[in-house]
């Protein structure tokens, strides 16, 4: 054998001995009542939800104080720090995309795609934010235009370059940064299970740093602080999900909108999701996000081709062009004039983001086995940021000309976020039916989300196994209907602030966790890309 095959050996070696480790899936898991749980992560986080839950009831306004009092707390002391972390995994993101190590492919070389283009996407874009598009999309860029959330940069309402900041801004919230925020978990994730053998949980993803420590306790927290974050990231979404369900309901068939309606909502959905996640990815998740995209791509067609051609263009550039003009002043933490604005609306949904990682960013790397880390990232980040400009422009852009050309509730303001939606459909035609649409939209996005998040905690609690038990599936996926009834419930009148403080306030200490993963995943793969070439040199 030459000098450098040798060479080569010994340092293949030396990395594989990194990565060796007799730990073995399930191998701390208690199985009991229909349930596989690794300990202590699972009964720590359903003892942690189950005090939330009963403390938030007997105590609601002691609660929701408390709610409000942290989230203000996080936002006043760690904004600089949420926008300079999203700032840091948009650049992470796209350094990985040209650099060599974006050759590397999931599961290894001789490794194929599970899933169909088509059907990988629409799984990653229904479970990545689904619900939030269909709530916000009119109401946010219409809140911003019409002073009614505040202004960003402080930018004067009513004007033409409002409308252009309303809508740069909104696509500042919905693009690239929150799926560069998955783009990290998601890419950890699969790196490390499909890469190196190590159990689909968060945990795994700190191997290089902390080798079989990560089996130990600072795995246990590290996958704890996971589930918390993953079940208040889908609460808040399942919550502000039954708030636009109910007011839809109350828009078209007049039935009250109130918390009744909104809690009823969320036991159906619930049901409906438990029926979901026992069937599977490919019996339920796969099926129902398929069904997502079809009823997505014809109320998008709809409000293109009903509203008025032209202005979706003209909306269009203006999206474009507000997007490249604002991306940088609002990633700016230094010397804000506008705090209340980004306290209130960036923190929030850099949190939220945040929070959702785990989740989001678990199911697709369950999916995605197959991609090269190129792919993988360009699929993750560009495409769906692609396809939000194109929504963003269809749904705020006729929401904007009404509120502009002074057509209808929106001229006077965002006063109930929840209908915003259905006040834009009123004055284009069919609006019975496009409103039909778009409850049936929001529940089945309300249901894949909650599907989806359910399989992932199920494998973060069970230790990396993918094929939980049946019972523990329905128990997360009710646990989640239920902090989403009880944040609603504890909110009262300002749930939609309740829903925000728990999103925020888990949202923090896994911020801190994203930067570590950022650190560990850049040594996996450095070691990854020096195995292909060593192998390369065995290879001649």
């Amino acid at each position: 054998m030459s000098d450098d095959r040798k060479q080569a050996q010994e340092a293949i070696s030396e990395i594989e001995d990194l990565y060796d480790t007799d730990y073995e899936i399930g191998q701390d898991n208690i199985e009991k009542w229909g349930f596989d749980m690794h300990a202590p992560v699972f009964p720590v986080s359903a003892f942690l939800i189950l005090v939330f839950v009963v403390g938030s009831l007997m105590f609601p306004e002691e609660s929701k104080q408390g709610l409000e009092a942290t989230r203000n707390w996080i936002q006043n002391v760690f904004d600089w720090m949420f926008l300079s972390a999203g700032n840091f995994f948009v650049l992470f993101c796209l350094a990985l995309i040209v650099l060599p190590v974006g050759k590397i492919r999931l599961g290894g070389e001789d490794a194929v795609p599970d899933f169909s283009i088509m059907s990988w996407f629409a799984m990653l874009f229904a479970a990545g934010m689904g619900i939030g598009l269909m709530f916000w999309s009119v109401a946010e860029p219409v809140g911003y235009f019409t002073e009614w959330f505040g202004t960003p940069l402080n930018v004067a309402g009513f004007t033409d370059e409002s409308r252009t900041a309303a809508l740069g801004t909104t696509m500042y919230h919905w693009g690239l940064h929150p799926w560069a925020i998955y783009g990290v978990v998601a890419l950890s994730l699969a790196f490390f299970s499909f890469n190196k053998g190590l159990p689909l949980t968060i945990r795994s993803t700190f191997y290089p740093l902390l080798g079989d420590r990560v089996w130990g306790w600072p795995g246990h927290v590290i996958d704890t602080v996971a589930v918390l974050a993953t079940i208040f990231g889908l609460a808040t979404s399942l919550g502000l999900g039954a708030q636009q369900a109910a007011s839809g309901l109350n828009f078209l068939f007049d039935i009250g909108a109130g918390l009744q309606t909104q809690v009823i909502v969320i036991t159906g959905v619930t049901a409906v999701a438990i029926v979901s996640v026992v069937r599977g990815i490919d019996g339920g998740v796969k099926l129902l996000s398929n069904l997502n995209m079809v009823l997505a791509f014809l109320l998008l067609a709809f409000v293109i081709v009903a509203g008025s051609l032209g202005g979706f263009f003209s909306n269009l550039g203006r999206t474009v062009t507000g997007y490249v003009e604002y991306i940088l002043p609002l990633s700016n933490p230094v010397g804000r004039a506008d705090d209340t604005f980004y306290h209130s609306w960036t923190i929030f949904f850099w949190a939220w983001w945040i929070s959702w990682s785990p989740f989001v960013g678990m199911f697709i790397a369950r999916v995605s086995r197959g991609r090269t880390v190129r792919q993988f990232l360009t699929a993750v980040l560009i495409v769906p940021t692609l396809v939000t400009i194109v929504w963003m422009s269809a749904f705020g852009g006729n929401g904007l000309d009404q509120a502009a050309d002074g057509i209808g509730e929106l001229a006077d303001g965002i006063s109930d976020s929840t209908l915003a939606l259905f006040q834009m459909l009123t004055h284009l035609p069919l609006t019975s039916i496009t409103s039909f649409l778009a409850i049936c939209l929001v529940l089945v996005f309300f249901v894949t989300s909650s599907d989806s998040g359910s399989l992932v905690i199920d494998s973060i609690t069970s230790g990396g196994k993918t094929t939980a038990p049946v019972t523990q599936r329905v128990f997360w996926a009710t646990a989640e209907g239920v902090i989403a009834a009880v944040l609603l419930t504890v909110g009262g009148s300002a749930a939609l602030q309740a829903l925000q403080a728990g999103a925020v306030s888990m949202g923090l200490p896994f911020t801190f966790v994203l930067l570590a993963m950022c650190v560990s995943l850049s040594r996996g793969l450095y070691h990854e890309r020096q195995l292909l070439q060593y192998n390369e040199v065995l290879q001649r």
